[in-house]
Formats: structure tokens, sequence, C-alpha cells
């Protein structure tokens, strides 16, 4: 099946989503280890919505936390790109870079490998100026990624949405800018 990407890295495709990432998606989105550093599994219900949810801002702002395929076999491997961000912290409104990859797919570069690229498309294809990251500060693998991408530490918060969770309330935010912005004549 040919699929059409909205752009390419090495070893990765990342496309808009479609009705048959839905199985997929759900599947990576409940198990305990991927979601370790969430407040729980999403639901299969949640997961649908993130995806109708990832389809229409992608069809209005040519982003979304894009469905991310490994292109030696095409197979859907989880989901890295960027989304807004709007809840009730001092950085917010904001665009975010993230990533949610199956666990048989970690530790081979893949989140750094797409984060780099989506940094890419987003910094030289949509103008974007400024993109956060957060991550609970127990996520040691997040946080890894950010600084692997040339994103530096911003500052520390409670996350307002984790406030009732002692382990992940505590989250720190990275930032990239857009270099190239700046040098436009």
């Amino acid at each position: 099946m040919i699929k059409d990407y909205v752009f390419k890295s090495e070893r990765l495709g990342f496309r808009n989503w479609i009705d048959t990432d839905i199985p997929l998606m759900i599947a990576i989105s409940e198990d305990a280890d991927v979601m370790k550093n969430f407040p729980a599994v999403a639901t299969p219900k949640q997961t649908t919505i993130f995806i109708e949810i990832m389809q229409v801002m992608f069809s209005e702002k040519g982003y979304c936390y894009f469905a991310v395929d490994s292109l030696e076999d095409n197979s859907l491997i989880g989901f890295v790109g960027l989304c807004d961000q709007d809840y009730d912290v001092e950085f917010a409104p904001c665009i975010d870079i993230g990533w949610r990859l199956d666990k048989k797919c970690w530790g081979k570069g893949f989140a750094t490998e797409g984060a780099k690229r989506c940094l890419e498309y987003a910094f030289k294809d949509l103008s974007i100026e400024n993109i956060k990251s957060t991550a609970p500060l127990v996520n040691k693998d997040s946080i890894s990624v950010m600084e692997k991408i040339g994103m530096t530490k911003q500052l520390q918060f409670k996350h307002p949405k984790l406030l009732d969770n002692e382990r992940l309330v505590n989250c720190v935010c990275y930032e990239i800018q857009n270099d190239s912005t700046s040098e436009k004549p």
C-alpha cells in the first residue's frame, strides 16, 4: 500500500491519520509500559477522539502529532509531531513537539530522528518561530530526546492537569527557536 507522506526522514514516513490506524494506535496507547509517564493508559474512545482531533488539526494547520510509519515495512509505529497546547500555564498557548512510539521501537533512535525531522518541517516549511516540549521530571527518556534535538530547558512547573498526581505533577518545559526566521532580510 502506497501511503501519502507529508515528509520522510531516513527511516520514517510522516502522514495524516487514516481510519485503519485506530486499532493500531489503541494497542500502543493501551500498553502500560508506553503510558508509564501518563496518569493512565488511554481508552479506545480516548484514542479514537485523539486521532479525530489530529486529522482536523492537520487539515486546518498543516501539522499534528503525525502518524509515523517505519519505511522498512510501512507499519504504523506511533506518532511524532506538533500539536497546539493551550492549558493553563505561563508558556501557553504554544506549539508542542511530542512523540509516542510502540515499545518494540524503543532504543532505535526513532523518536530523536522523527523529532528532528518534524522540527525541520516546522521551521523550514511552516515558518513556525518557537516550539516547546514538556514532560514530567520522571520521564528521563523524553527529556533526553528533547536535549538531543537541540532544545534547552526553560523552566520547571506544576502541570495543571496533573495536580492530583504526585509522581507526574512536577514537569519541565524545553524550547527551541527557529534560527532561520531571524536571518530573513
